[in-house]
């Protein structure tokens, strides 16, 4: 499928390091790398990322908000898909899902758990990641750390001047449309770009991704084409960085992580010891948590009765903007469209997903927001492909009874 290699981690298997007495001592098997599991110890990698890299906590705040339950249970949800009707049961166990919430005013209607997991569990993003490190580009813009989205990448960062990021907008970045060349697939021959991000990440070199980035020639005039890059979202996270003197993880506690309540400290993975964040992955939190999160896009960015994003921040972000990032125009048969690194669903009045957008992460992560229904979803997942266009949709199936189910309550 054309979509399948566009969304997630960087390393080819076996480029990620092992678990070693550096970093952790294993509490359960993991494998090398996330691309190179077992059925078996597939969740417990997924579990303890913090033991794969060196990680920065993301501090939780004092007072975490309380998301109390729904009147209306989800737990007897049912839906179609293939042309049968399925189960909340038969979705977990064909979809191998590890955890499963879905809030309805931030309020409970479902939470649900499989794979090992449970409510203190963490579990990696992939590259739902992406969408917090666009969350703290907004933050960034409302403090004034960034002046504008349509400065340039090299104002802000200087080892892109003479680069062909150096004139691209931070815009153009979010929307992955910079014009700079960057194949994103598992190439067997370990050519890719992705491939050598992987390289310069099992390096450990501080500065290795930007001398990465700024390597990469230009292809076509910026904002003409989108082509999804995780080396982009990492750019991005370095950009938010030097805007605002502050490591991601500790502007994210700052901004988000306290301020929207979270309950317990998550962590984000780094280029190297004490190093830069990974800022298209390696964030790892509870499911609750991803949740909050999702409550406070939903909120446009209110946190604490202060406002941390930009107001309107989350119609700008959760929805295309250009022709190249339009429904139906970022990969053949796909009908999704792109924001500020958030998929967007199809718009069609009156239906479940009518104006909804959602991170998606490789191996079946999801936070979907859904403003027009106050509806978040987490659907935390580990599919044995990197990608399964099936599973995606009979995902989105299951979030839109779930709409349904909310609404008619």
């Amino acid at each position: 499928m054309a979509h399948i290699d566009r969304r997630g981690v960087l390393l080819g298997a076996g480029a990620m390091l092992a678990a070693s007495p550096t970093f952790a001592q294993p509490r359960e098997t993991i494998a090398a790398s996330p691309l190179a599991t077992t059925a078996e110890n597939q969740a417990a990698t997924f579990r303890n990322q913090d033991l794969a890299r060196p990680v920065r906590t993301i501090r939780a705040g004092s007072r975490p908000r309380p998301l109390p339950p729904h009147a209306r249970s989800l737990a007897g949800l049912s839906f179609e898909s293939g042309g049968a009707t399925r189960t909340v049961d038969d979705y977990m166990a064909r979809r191998r899902t590890a955890g499963l919430l879905v809030l309805k005013r931030g309020e409970v209607a479902l939470e649900r758990y499989g794979m090992g997991n449970g409510p203190e569990s963490r579990w990696t993003s992939f590259s739902t990641a992406k969408s917090m490190t666009a969350t703290l580009t907004g933050a960034a813009l409302q403090d004034g750390a960034i002046r504008s989205l349509d400065d340039p990448v090299g104002r802000y960062l200087p080892r892109m001047v003479g680069s062909a990021y150096q004139d691209v907008s931070i815009r153009n970045v979010l929307r992955m449309t910079s014009g700079v060349a960057w194949t994103e697939d598992y190439d067997p021959t370990g050519k890719s770009d992705r491939a050598a991000l992987g390289a310069a990440m099992a390096s450990l070199k501080p500065g290795a991704i930007l001398e990465l980035m700024a390597s990469r020639p230009r292809a076509v005039p910026q904002g003409t084409k989108f082509n999804y890059s995780t080396g982009e979202s990492c750019l991005l996270g370095a950009v938010v960085a030097a805007a605002t003197g502050k490591p991601l993880a500790d502007y994210y506690a700052d901004k988000v992580w306290g301020p929207a309540g979270m309950e317990a400290d998550g962590y984000w993975q780094l280029e190297s010891p004490d190093g830069l964040e990974l800022g298209g992955m390696g964030v790892s939190a509870r499911l609750r948590d991803y949740g909050r999160f999702g409550q406070f896009i939903l909120e446009d960015g209110v946190a604490g009765g202060r406002r941390v994003l930009p107001e309107g921040w989350r119609e700008l972000a959760g929805q295309p903007d250009s022709e190249a990032t339009g429904f139906g125009k970022l990969e053949k048969d796909y009908p999704l469209g792109y924001g500020y690194q958030w998929w967007v669903l199809p718009r069609k009045a009156g239906t479940a997903h009518d104006g909804a957008f959602t991170a998606q992460g490789i191996f079946g992560q999801f936070v979907y927001i859904n403003p027009r229904e106050q509806v978040v979803a987490v659907v935390w997942s580990a599919w044995r492909q990197s990608w399964q266009t099936d599973s995606e949709f009979e995902t989105y199936a299951l979030l839109a009874a779930a709409v349904e189910a909310l609404r008619a309550g």
